[in-house]
């Protein structure tokens, strides 16, 4: 008796553990023993199974058997003490287990019909416990034991016991043979009822989990959907209890997976849960948040819903959230409205992009998954890409694409994907690294990913002078334009400088850099002159085109022209004018001073290589070096070959057109006596830079020409593809359908390819893969 009542002492306690005791008192539950030894020996065990040193010391002295036993004991301080020691021994899943083969369910189920509540209580506090375990559910059931759960729930006078009972129940019908045996007894309609109808918030919440994890399993949820659950989950959402509504949301996710239930929550239950995301309760929110993720996942119709609720403000407010699970919540539902078009828009509409950004910073990986889907998904249009460049979200969607997480990996490819479809958006994102990180991780076999590889190849699609550095192939659908250049291979892992760097390069003996550029400019132009370059392409006069190559002869002469330049004298009225002007400043240099003459030589170069390099004032917008001679060849050959009607025909024009700017036919023999490489030092020499522009080269062999091939043929929609060789080598790809096969009906075979000879006999079309063609392609 003393033991009994001192235990309940911490000190106390820890004396009787260290005297080791625990035996004794066990030996004191004896069938034989008193009912006032059994009472106070089971009452020191109940105070010291408290503690766990304690627990495992009962269990392994064997003080569960006899416990169990004094369960039916006429005492009933007996009962409530052994009751309680027994709960404080399963908690632990070896003593589950052994009470399972003690068989001492039908004892707990006794100690219900007890008319003291304490002990009731603890008797549905140990079958909460135990019912965690498949077998003891089942145990359960074989002893009729729903039966008396659901009694106790309609007896009014027990309300106090209800919220305990609710919780062995949501155990129970995880299992479909007590859902079943519930839907055939009744039970489970009185049970929908009695949540419906409760007022006591904690029976609401428990009737709510007992459904979520009964709707895991999809004949339960069939079952429910059959029983109008739904009515009570949306019922439930209107209680005045945070916990009763976070229960009833995550209730509706579940029966979610019933295509039934997703319909009916279409007309009911979704103005609630928006409501619900507009709650100052964390917890609620993200629950509602995961209720409508799943609501709308593969559903339009509950997407619209959601919209029309007025869901879109408050899902993205979310989206600044403390709680990890109701950012990737929200983000899926913004995700899942936005595959309609009419609601991605008015998603974009609420500056979704910059919302986004701290998700991306995240450091939960579901989060930041979440947040790079929704940017795949909304960054289809130009403006939303643009507000996310300006918002900063470039830079740490690309080092989502480092993660170690395969499905942020995933999505950050994705997303990459999709915002690189335009160039400007492409070029950002290799400025932050996006082109070396997926390379990386494309060479591992275990990292990369379909959406890793197709974003790789969209940036290079739209960065095509890396593209062209990397790789060497430029397809017939990679269309060069103003502001390309050819650096020449570079390895991979290689960055390559962006032009206006090499522009301000000093020349050197490395390759020339070869620019692609038809934009007649300064280095700062006035808008007109864009409009005066986009002329060139569209019917400017002959003279403008001629005053255009006197003007690019200006800036060659001092003795590097090529000989194969025109020397026309000016014709029109104003190049007479411009001649007379000349003379004029002449004669009044004879005046100056021989210091001031040689001042003046020195600004009239410096102006030279400003042009040549677009370099101007610093305030002012760069612009690539302008090339007036490729913009005479754009104007000449849109006039004269583009309206050839045969692409054949067109093809040989061009390709004599081409090998006529670059020096000409040279035949084989004489070709180590084509002294491009001297033209192209002058050319570099005089434009003070290693960044030469196409049209400027009067002596070019085969990747000049076929740089130059490519250029034209884009620019008046000649479809072909430029390859890079080994030596200086490079070709142009073209395909043409068989002559022999037009006007045949039915199927066709492909077309073939041919190979254009720029070179020695220009215009030649050489079969791809033939002995001539390897000739060509090959030292």
């Amino acid at each position: 008796m003393t033991f009994g009542i001192l235990s309940s002492n911490n000190d106390v306690k820890k004396l009787l553990r260290e005297l080791d005791v625990m035996s004794s008192v066990i030996a004191l539950l004896a069938p034989e023993e008193e009912v006032v030894i059994h009472e106070f020996a089971s009452l020191c065990l109940a105070n010291m199974s408290a503690e766990y040193t304690s627990k495992v010391q009962i269990f392994e002295h064997g003080g569960l058997e006899p416990l169990v036993r004094l369960l039916s004991s006429s005492d009933p301080d007996v009962k409530k003490n052994s009751i309680e020691c027994i709960y404080n021994l399963v908690q632990d899943f070896q003593c589950r287990a052994t009470f399972q083969e003690l068989n001492a369910i039908p004892s707990l189920l006794e100690l219900l019909k007890s008319e003291y509540p304490i002990i009731q209580l603890l008797a549905l506090k140990t079958l909460g416990v135990i019912t965690n375990d498949k077998e003891s559910r089942t145990l359960l059931r074989d002893n009729q034991g729903m039966d008396q759960l659901i009694k106790i729930l309609e007896t009014k006078e027990l309300n106090d016991l209800h919220t305990e009972v609710l919780s062995v129940v949501a155990n129970c019908l995880e299992d479909m043979d007590t859902v079943v045996l519930l839907q055939q007894t009744g039970g489970l309609k009185k049970l929908l009822t009695f949540a419906e109808n409760s007022i006591i918030p904690d029976i609401q919440k428990n009737a709510a989990k007992a459904i979520t994890k009964a709707a895991y399993n999809s004949e339960s949820r069939k079952l429910f959907h059959e029983q109008e659950v739904e009515k009570c989950l949306v019922a439930l959402l209107g209680s005045e209890s945070n916990g009763t509504k976070i229960a009833a949301s995550q209730a509706i996710s579940a029966m979610c997976e019933n295509s039934g239930s997703k319909e009916f929550f279409n007309h009911q239950g979704i103005p609630q849960l928006i409501q619900l995301l507009k709650s100052d309760n964390e917890e609620v929110r993200e629950a509602a948040a995961l209720a409508l993720a799943n609501l709308t996942t593969c559903n339009p119709t509950n997407a619209n819903a959601a919209a029309e609720a007025d869901g879109i403000d408050p899902l993205i407010n979310i989206l600044s959230s403390k709680r990890d699970g109701a950012i990737a919540n929200a983000a899926t539902v913004l995700t899942n409205m936005a595959m309609q078009e009419a609601l991605r828009v008015n998603i974009q509409n609420h500056d979704v992009m910059c919302a986004l950004i701290s998700a991306l910073r995240s450091a939960n990986t579901m989060v930041q998954s979440k947040a790079a889907l929704t940017i795949a998904a909304t960054a289809c249009d130009v403006d939303a890409r643009t507000e996310l460049r300006n918002s900063g979200g470039l830079e740490p969607l690309v080092e989502l694409l480092r993660s170690k997480n395969d499905e942020v990996r995933r999505h950050a490819s994705w997303a990459v994907m999709v915002c690189a479809s335009d160039e400007l958006m492409a070029t950002e994102l290799c400025r932050f690294g996006a082109l070396d990180i997926l390379e990386e991780v494309n060479l591992s076999v275990s990292r990369k990913n379909k959406f890793s590889e197709a974003a790789y190849n969209k940036l290079l699609n739209n960065h095509l002078p890396l593209k062209y550095s990397q790789t060497g192939y430029l397809s017939s659908s990679n269309i060069i334009s103003d502001g390309f250049y050819d650096y020449g291979r570079i390895n991979p892992g290689t960055k390559l400088l962006p032009l206006k760097d090499l522009c301000l390069q000093e020349p050197s003996d490395l390759r020339a850099v070869i620019v692609v550029n038809s934009k007649i400019s300064d280095a700062s132009p006035p808008p007109s002159m864009e409009d005066k370059s986009s002329d060139v392409g569209h019917g400017r006069s002959i003279s403008s085109s001629s005053s255009l190559r006197r003007a690019s002869k200006d800036k060659t002469s001092a003795g590097f022209g090529s000989p194969t330049d025109e020397k026309s004298e000016p014709s029109s009225g104003r190049n007479t004018a411009l001649s007379k002007s000349a003379t004029k400043e002449k004669g009044l240099r004879k005046v100056r001073g021989k210091k001031e003459e040689e001042k003046v030589k020195e600004e009239e170069e410096v102006t030279t290589v400003a042009k040549c390099t677009g370099e101007g004032s610093p305030d002012k917008e760069w612009y690539p070096p302008s090339d007036p001679d490729f913009c005479v060849y754009v104007y000449e050959v849109t006039k004269s070959i583009l309206p050839v009607t045969n692409i054949k025909e067109q093809i040989e024009a061009l390709a004599e057109y081409v090998a006529e700017k670059m020096g000409g036919k040279i035949p084989k023999e004489k070709l180590q006596d084509f002294s491009w490489e001297l033209h192209i030092s002058e050319l570099k020499f005089q434009l003070k830079s290693n960044v030469v522009p196409i049209g400027q080269i009067k002596k070019g062999i085969f990747y000049h020409r076929a740089l130059l091939f490519k250029a034209l043929a884009d620019k008046i929609g000649i479809g072909c593809s430029l390859v890079r060789g080994e030596y200086g080598r490079a070709w142009n790809e073209v395909k043409l359908m068989n002559e022999s096969q037009k006007g045949v009906t039915g199927g066709l075979p492909p077309p073939e390819v041919y190979i254009v000879d720029l070179m020695f006999q220009p215009g030649r079309l050489i079969k791809l893969r033939s002995r001539e063609s390897d000739l060509y392609r090959f030292l």
